[in-house]
């Protein structure tokens, strides 16, 4: 119903048409912004929010999974495939549905992803107080379930009147497309809110297209990064996510070459390179290959280009043992360059890499750099070969998988998707990615059971390649439901599920760090009998097409076969709980004990304070 400049339309369904409204450009193609709604129904968005989607379901997807939480977290994974450029919103009711989505807001927030999260919430007039499923707080009569998204959001919201949705839309979309201040959303629907009608501006439904910001650099910071890179005698660029969202791969390479830098990449980065390229080095830091982190080791300036400079990039710090190291910060976030007394250059990458290459006309870096970077390269693809080769052992290593999963899709093709445990160390290493986005691993926040979950994330932005889940058991048996809604979207995923019976990457943690083995793999757990999983079986009765191999030669069959299947595919193997690749890595600050009737902890403990006595402290 329309009223001059006015149309009536409920909360629900003014939030609804306004998403269906914002648009963005990619590769000259209009499109909507916001690709859809994940949605898991209760009291609370049923019959509000629910209703508005039903009405633009012909344009407006609308999509269902098993668990709020493996749905934001696969609107997670896509926002992150799309670098970005698009992004998918949630819906679930109020109390333990809303709540479920805070781990994802939390991987969204520590990814710097956009995600607009939708929570029902409890009735604004409070006069049914408390209503099904209500958190009371003794002091506060404005606290729901949904406080708890405030510090896993970039901008939070509670909706408790109609017109409140005008502004909190607004400052919605400008965070969720702001590159420095880009991350999860929440606008908290009160539910008696949602159905009310109100008379909107039809200015408020206008088509509106948003384009991608490019930050570029003061010139008095620009001219001081290239002074302090032209100072430099071992310099290395480090290269960030960042370079994927700005969609600055080109210029990376071309700045690598033209100035004769070598180029490591963090896990968020890995892919920002073609890895087949003289001057990559491929992954930095505790999973790092050994070619990165012997020029890190000795670099007297590292250009980070975004990349907030987490504690698994650095080595805790330890990595970068020259006196004289400095750090040259580029990166669209000012929070990013302030770290570690780094040296400031705030833009965009792909436009500050650009006017930082023209700064630097006719500069080049030492040749001395480039054959280092060359030699150690070669000796470290030498190692890495050795890792991903096939073998007739009865328990096959991680890598060993991970060099049949290479062999038989081929990285130039696939997408591998991965979060937590001990493969993140190894695909880090191992896998060389030839194009932007060939790697999805969410390392950020490193949530076990996001694999699955961000593998139909991954399909779903990017439905031209065959995208392979490889996830650890631990990993499975947190959240597998959603094998039965990549079945029922008819989105195909390869899913490598690799069994060493339990949590092999922290019972490996745990005896670096003293400790006995306990509580980690099944046969350490205190418990009656282990369980005896048939993941094949279980699978299949997902929807899925699913088999258990016993050997690499029979896993690349059955990876040949899958290849050609029309639904998801899962392989189970069996690996080796201890066997990682020895070559390349680096310490990692964990603390130890510092006193324990054990003598295995007090030896941890001697080794860490050796090992913690190198790190780096900045002021």
């Amino acid at each position: 119903m329309m009223s001059g400049k006015t149309v009536r339309l409920t909360v629900a369904q003014a939030l609804v048409r306004f998403l269906t409204k914002q648009m963005t450009v990619i590769d000259g193609e209009t499109l909507p912004i916001v690709a859809g709604c994940w949605a898991i129904f209760g009291h609370g968005n049923v019959a509000g929010i629910g209703e508005a989607l039903y009405q633009e379901r012909e344009h407006f997807p609308t999509l269902r999974a098993h668990n709020e939480q493996a749905m934001a977290l696969a609107a997670t994974a896509f926002a992150k495939a799309a670098f970005r450029r698009r992004f998918m919103a949630c819906t679930t009711s109020i109390g333990p549905g809303a709540l479920n989505m805070v781990t994802a807001a939390a991987v969204a927030h520590v990814d710097r992803l956009p995600m607009l999260l939708l929570p029902g919430d409890v009735f604004a007039n409070r006069l049914p107080d408390p209503v099904l499923q209500q958190i009371e707080d003794f002091q506060d009569g404005t606290v729901s379930a949904n406080d708890c998204f405030k510090p896993v959001s970039r901008y939070f919201d509670r909706i408790s009147r109609p017109e409140q949705l005008i502004p909190a839309l607004q400052r919605a979309m400008s965070v969720l497309t702001d590159p420095a201040e880009c991350g999860p959303v929440t606008l908290a629907m009160c539910q008696d809110v949602q159905t009310e009608a109100f008379d909107w501006p039809v200015s408020l439904f206008a088509e509106k297209v948003w384009a991608p910001r490019r930050v570029r650099p003061d010139e008095s910071e620009l001219a001081a990064a290239a002074a302090a890179i032209r100072a430099a005698k071992r310099p290395m660029i480090l290269a960030g996510g960042g370079v994927l969202y700005s969609g600055a791969s080109a210029e990376l390479a071309a700045f690598a070459e033209t100035h004769g830098l070598p180029v490591a990449v963090t896990q968020a980065g890995k892919s920002a390179i073609d890895e087949r390229l003289p001057l990559a080095l491929g992954a930095i830091g505790v999973t790092g290959t050994s070619a990165a982190n012997a020029l890190a080791a000795d670099a007297d300036l590292l250009i980070a280009v975004g990349t907030r400079m987490q504690d698994f990039t650095t080595g805790s710090w330890a990595l970068f043992k020259a006196p004289d190291f400095k750090i040259l910060a580029l990166n669209v976030a000012p929070y990013d360059t302030a770290k570690h007394e780094a040296q400031p250059l705030v833009c965009d990458a792909k436009a500050g890499l650009a006017e930082l290459s023209a700064a630097l006309a006719g500069w080049k870096a030492p040749a001395a750099v480039a054959e280092r970077a060359a030699k150690e390269r070669a000796a470290w693809f030498e190692a890495a070969d050795k890792a991903l080769a096939s073998t007739n052992a009865e328990l096959p290593s991680d890598a060993q998988v991970i060099g049949a999963v290479a062999r038989v899709f081929g990285v130039e093709n696939s997408i591998v998707v991965n979060a937590a445990g001990g493969l993140p160390g190894e695909l880090h290493k191992l896998w060389a990615p030839t194009s932007p986005g060939g790697y999805h691993m969410e390392y950020g926040f490193s949530c076990m059971g996001y694999e699955i979950a961000g593998g139909i994330g991954v399909k779903m932005a990017r439905p031209d390649k065959e995208v392979v889940v490889m996830v650890g058991d631990g990993s499975y048996m947190m959240m597998n439901s959603e094998i039965a809604t990549s079945v029922s979207l008819g989105v195909k995923l390869v899913i490598v599920v690799l069994d060493n019976h339990g949590f092999g990457c922290i019972n490996r943690l745990q005896m670096e760090t003293g400790g006995a083995n306990f509580n980690n793999l099944w046969k350490d757990c205190a418990m009656a009998a282990q369980p005896d999983i048939d993941f094949a079986k279980h699978a299949e009765s997902m929807g899925a097409i699913a088999s258990k191999v016993s050997s690499i030669g029979d896993l690349e069959a059955a990876l040949e076969t899958a290849r050609g299947n029309d639904r998801t595919t899962v392989v189970v193997i069996e690996t080796h709980p201890l066997i990682v690749t020895e070559a390349g890595g680096h310490w990692w600050d964990v603390a130890v004990p510092e006193v324990s009737p054990r003598a295995e902890v007090g030896a941890a403990r001697a080794k860490y304070e050796t090992a913690r006595r190198l790190r780096r402290v900045f002021n």
